[in-house]
């Protein structure tokens, strides 16, 4: 037995030395040391020898069991050492890499754009109120005193989910929430995605940003709210930026109103950006918030006013930085974005 567990011992040795991987090494340790390994099954013989031989064979058996685990854990550790080594190299950071070709990243214009109208509206003692853009047909339609025949209830118009929910046409939700959460007095903005089936030309998208604003109160009149958005514009485009406001109508203000800004580029005075008419498209719509829309929310429209207004951030964008079409914002393109 002593001359079988010699030569297991020198066979385990020259294969270990063969070895190639990790796999490889505990593959062969199972086969030499496990329960049903080669070394074990010939301790199991040991039965047959007699009780003088039995200690020495068992004895020389322990010592081959520990050289052959010792020469396993060296092995093992050289792949080890070998693995992490190779790891490293992959890992390691090219000090030499040329920084030239690296691209810093940046705020997109229209996010920019946000962030400085709520920065604006903040100033002048808003408070920035959220919503969900999976909204009720109610709080889109309904409590903003939509009638049921309104052309926006249409599906060829709005992205219906259900009878019940759709993906909000307009951040005005926002403010039916507002009022029925938070109660009057209220001065609130609210900015987001909202989305409708509208890409008739380059400056409508089915999905695009907007930026609606809230004041109820007493005493709340139409000449706070020229005052607010006229304001709110110089600080925006300059001061010598000149507002128009014409007429309009919208189911949840009344009186309402489109504002137009004067051209960016001519100031007013008439150029081909403007058709020479010294005026940019239409920027924003604004009103006096309709009474039913204050009942329709718990408020007392004897006692209480307010004004809305709401607008296209992406419009806004595209007036600020003289962008002419509106899949520019949404395409991603490098050559555009590295603009700003």
């Amino acid at each position: 037995m002593k001359e079988k567990l010699e030569e297991i011992k020198h066979l385990a040795i020259k294969t270990i030395e063969g070895i190639k991987t990790l796999e490889e090494l505990e593959n062969f340790r199972i086969k030499f040391l496990g329960k049903k390994g080669e070394l074990t099954l010939v301790l199991r013989d040991m039965g047959k020898l007699s009780k003088e031989e039995r200690p020495i064979v068992g004895q020389i058996a322990n010592d081959i069991r520990k050289e052959i685990e010792d020469k396993l854990s060296v092995v093992k550790m050289e792949f080890i050492k070998k693995a992490k080594k190779e790891r490293n190299e992959k890992e390691k950071i090219d000090i030499t890499i040329d920084t030239n070709n690296i691209m810093i990243g940046h705020r997109h214009p229209l996010l920019k754009t946000i962030d400085e109208l709520e920065d604006l509206f903040i100033s002048m003692g808003f408070t920035v109120v959220e919503g969900p853009e999976i909204e009720t047909v109610k709080n889109n339609f309904d409590s903003l005193n939509s009638p049921e025949n309104h052309p926006s209830r249409d599906l060829s118009d709005t992205f219906y989910l259900n009878d019940e929910l759709l993906l909000r046409t307009h951040t005005s939700p926002v403010q039916i929430r507002a009022m029925k959460e938070m109660g009057v007095p209220l001065k609130v903005i609210s900015a987001g995605r909202t989305f409708r089936f509208d890409d008739v030309d380059d400056t409508h998208s089915p999905m695009f940003h907007q930026l609606e604003g809230l004041v109820i109160g007493e005493g709340v009149s139409m000449a706070n709210l020229i005052h607010t958005l006229d304001i709110f514009i110089k600080e925006l485009f300059g001061k010598d930026m000149q507002t128009r406001y014409r007429p309009h109508h919208f189911p949840f203000t009344e009186p309402s109103a489109e504002v137009d800004v004067s051209c960016i580029k001519c100031r007013g005075e008439g150029c081909s950006a403007c058709n020479f008419t010294g005026w940019s498209m239409e920027l924003l719509g604004c009103g006096m918030v309709h009474p039913k829309v204050l009942e329709n929310c718990g408020i007392d429209s004897e006692k209480y006013t307010g004004f809305a207004f709401g607008m296209g951030i992406d419009r806004i964008t595209m007036v600020k930085y003289g962008i002419t079409d509106i899949r520019l914002l949404f395409e991603n393109d490098m050559r555009f974005l590295k603009q700003f």
